[in-house]
């Protein structure tokens, strides 16, 4: 059981590797790093705010729960699959244009 004390409270501030560790512990996600914690902070406009304390990048535990838990997931692709584009020299031929 939560203490009253603790749901009614301020912000409740832990690091990305924090939160990392917790949203695991507690069943929110079934594995995350802090490093993809960072990634989606970068790259989600709608991550929770997050402040710098020092050198660490800290969020409120109580807005980042929610957020991971309606986040939609979407399977990583994997590029090293796709056809990469060739190249045309001025030949016709593919490959780098020029000489030998």
């Amino acid at each position: 059981m939560v203490p009253v004390a603790d749901e009614e409270g301020g912000p409740e501030m832990v690091s990305f590797r924090e939160l990392a560790r917790r949203l695991v512990a507690e069943g929110v996600v079934d594995g995350i790093s802090h490093q993809r914690v960072s990634q989606l902070h970068r790259d989600d406009p709608d991550f929770p705010p997050v402040v710098q304390i020092g050198r660490a990048k800290a969020v409120d535990w109580k807005q980042a729960v929610p957020y991971f838990r309606t986040r939609v997931k979407r399977q990583g692709r994997r590029t090293d699959l796709q056809r990469k584009a060739t190249a045309w020299n001025d030949n016709g031929a593919a490959g780098p244009s020029g000489g030998r």
